[in-house]
């Protein structure tokens, strides 16, 4: 070896090594970690020679915090923001759900949504490579965060499709939903039956939308045009991820800041609407005696979860190309206020224009009754003395029905229900909860064809649905494809348009008559428990395995300042305990609600719910079977060292730094050149650290390093065979003591 070798001068040295393995490949340096040096030999007075981490390692990085920032909204805020908020808010007692919902945001969004944001900016992995790093025996957490990612983009991309399909059939006047189809029979032209007992809007997602059959085990074969959809949605998502955030990172900029136009453009049109006030301020009447229902937090904490895409992988995976002094707390907190706030713009939209529809279909009730009341009034089955002097049928008001309404129920008290008469009440038109596809593609569609320029709105909409749902996607796609890339060497982009091509071919599954009804099942089955289920040890492998104190210390030397203390607390003990009483509810829920969908029944022309046969049933909990099959599997091969633990897959920036020095090197040289200066010499602890101050005493602590699952370290993995050695025994949970 030639004498100036970097190895052959550490083994001339006297000096001792003063920053440990781990240290040093966890890019961690005491003071400044963009100079972190070795002292490498020399005697005293001599300039040591320096290992400078390279600025650009290969890895890709965001062109800017915005850029980042936009990633981060675009993948939260999505479509649940518009349909799912809104009809929690109505349903769990309007502004009173606020409160549950804020307090759960604070105690577990943000310190578990912090959390994910740290160790990817850290460790610059995506989800596989992470967990393998923190902890190989609980490895399976990334992959059954891919797992579930593929499930969710399966189906979610075909939402994407339906708001394309109404996108393209927005552009004609009138709109195609405003009117129910004329069947011509010889002569006669009569209303489409199915149309005619539902509505416009209803008949035109089901029947012409989806042609959709009634029920699960019927087929019906491909819908062509929903086919195109998707495939069309399927070439935008590849288009926009192929370059990985080299194109997605553009592509944020507009799809993550076009939605908050639009539904700016929509609060300022519906507040001119007559009745959006209505529907905004029964939006936000709190009935504060829902607060003290169980269900109701349960709901607002399943909401916080899955609005900030946790578990997901995609918070990690964008977070991963992050420079490591990025003040990712701010991050946390900033991306959660933003999506809080985000769904709050969406509810006043949403319930503005239901106000508004509310109003006319309420007008519409006054009307064919007041008909109804005439004819009774003309054939003598009611008296003109039931009718109040003032009451104007030509110019008949809502208040002025309703006093009518009161007068006839209570002297025909009888033979009122014979009547067949409504009380049109407000009241009841603003109760009637929706969500999902029946909000955006029956209520607000509904709603927008009463607008001048329909159209115009109607584009508006469903383009603004298309770049939520595009921002999502991102997320869920670079979820995917970073972890997939950063463990094994594929071409980025063969790699993207091949995950593209499988999704599309198995996205035909939705894309059937009936597949409306799978799009249910996987996004009732195949997210929610899993990924409660990968948060909950996502939390407990940083809190309890590899250590809380540990943590925060890392988290202290990255970012330059002290986490908040409470931050100590929430992730040790209320998150933990939080999500085991959410997964025990989730579990529960499961179990007393009989497994079943709403089917659209063509003879009724309404839904009906039914039970799942046995095959769909074994579907049902295939689905998240196989999505956290990788849990126990990777834990049980990795116990009895049946797989690689992953250990040695750095970040791309720890293995260049490191390899660049010693990747010629043989077994014992780079021994030697880790350990010591000379063979067999123990390596010398690292300079100490100002110690984070705990609740339960002061000891500092040690820097990220992997295997802490198995209590050893590179150290143990690299000791030459003349050091002596003895056997590694399993690291305990960090004490607090």
């Amino acid at each position: 070896m030639p004498k100036n070798s970097k190895v052959t001068q550490r083994e001339q040295s006297h000096e001792h090594v003063t920053e440990s393995v781990a240290d040093l490949l966890a890019h961690e340096e005491p003071l400044d970690y963009k100079s972190s040096s070795l002292n490498v030999g020399g005697a005293a007075g001599k300039k040591v020679p320096q290992i400078e981490v390279p600025e650009n390692d290969g890895r890709p990085a965001w062109n800017s915090k915005l850029q980042y920032i936009l990633a981060q909204v675009g993948f939260s805020v999505g479509l649940g923001n518009v349909w799912r908020f809104p009809y929690l808010c109505q349903k769990n007692g309007g502004g009173a759900y606020l409160v549950p919902y804020f307090i759960l945001l604070l105690i577990i969004g943000i310190p578990l949504f912090f959390l994910e944001l740290a160790v990817g900016q850290k460790i610059r992995r995506g989800s596989i490579g992470v967990w393998n790093y923190v902890c190989p025996r609980l490895g399976g957490i990334g992959m059954s965060s891919l797992m579930v990612c593929g499930f969710v983009g399966l189906y979610y991309n075909v939402i994407i499709g339906w708001s394309i399909f109404y996108f393209f059939q927005s552009f004609q006047y009138p709109l195609p939903w405003s009117d129910c189809p004329i069947r011509k029979n010889g002569t006669l032209a009569i209303v489409e039956p199915e149309c005619d007992k539902s509505s416009a809007t209803t008949y035109f997602w089901y029947r012409q939308t989806l042609n959709t059959t009634s029920t699960i085990a019927e087929s019906g074969g491909l819908n062509i045009k929903m086919t195109l959809s998707l495939l069309v949605a399927w070439i935008i998502v590849c288009l926009a991820v192929i370059k990985g955030i080299a194109s997605s990172g553009k592509v944020m900029y507009f799809s993550s800041l076009f939605p908050y136009v639009v539904l700016f453009c929509f609060l300022v049109r519906g507040l001119m609407l007559k009745g959006s006030v209505d529907g905004i301020a029964h939006m936000f009447t709190p009935k504060l005696e829902k607060m003290l229902e169980p269900q109701v937090w349960r709901e607002a904490a399943t909401q916080v979860f899955f609005a900030l895409g946790l578990g997901f992988g995609g918070v990690i995976a964008f977070s991963s190309y992050n420079k490591i002094d990025n003040n990712c707390h701010f991050d946390a907190v900033l991306v959660s206020v933003i999506n809080f706030l985000t769904s709050i713009l969406a509810t006043l939209v949403v319930f503005a224009v239901l106000g508004f529809k509310a109003n006319i279909m309420n007008e519409k009730c006054v009307v064919e009754n007041a008909e109804k009341i005439l004819g009774y009034l003309n054939s003598n089955v009611l008296s003109h003395d039931l009718i109040p002097p003032h009451v104007n049928f030509s110019h008949l008001t809502t208040s002025d029905y309703a006093e009518m309404y009161g007068v006839i129920k209570t002297v025909k008290e009888d033979s009122f229900p014979l009547l067949g008469l409504e009380p049109c009440a407000l009241e009841d038109e603003l109760n009637k909860a929706v969500q999902g596809t029946g909000l955006a593609f029956i209520a607000f569609t509904e709603a927008m064809t009463h607008f001048p320029a329909s159209p115009f709105w109607s584009v508006m909409f469903f383009f603004m649905l298309i770049n939520l749902g595009l921002g999502s996607m991102i997320g869920t796609m670079t979820g995917i494809t970073t972890p997939v890339l950063d463990a094994y060497k594929v071409q980025k982009e063969l790699f993207t348009v091949c995950c593209c091509i499988i999704a599309f071919l198995c996205g035909l599954l939705f894309v059937q008559r009936s597949g409306n009804y799978f799009v249910t099942m996987f996004d009732d089955y195949s997210a929610g428990l899993p990924l409660t289920v990968v948060v909950i040890l996502e939390n407990l492998s940083v809190a309890w395995i590899y250590g809380t104190k540990r943590f925060m210390q890392d988290l202290e030397d990255m970012l330059g300042f002290r986490p908040y203390i409470i931050y100590f607390y929430l992730w040790k003990y209320v998150s933990p305990f939080c999500l085991i009483v959410l997964i025990s509810a989730t579990v529960i829920e499961m179990a007393i609600s009989p497994p079943g969908y709403n089917a659209w029944v063509q003879e009724l022309a309404q839904e009906r719910f039914q039970s799942y046969p046995p095959w769909a049933l074994a579907m049902c909990f295939a689905l998240i079977a196989v999505a956290m099959l990788p849990l126990p599997v990777v834990f049980i091969a990795r116990h009895f060292n049946l797989m690689s633990d992953g250990s040695n897959k750095l970040s791309v920036s720890y293995h260049k730094s490191m390899m660049k020095d010693i990747s010629n090197l043989e077994e014992q040289d780079e021994a030697r050149f880790i350990l010591g200066g000379k063979p067999g010499e123990a390596p010398s602890s690292g300079p100490a650290r100002k110690p984070f101050l705990t609740p339960g005493g002061n000891k500092p602590m040690d820097s990220l390093s992997p295997n802490i699952c198995y209590g050893t370290s590179y150290q143990n993995a690299a000791i030459s065979p003349t050091t002596p050695t003895t056997p590694s025994t399993p690291l305990t949970p960090e004490s607090d003591s």
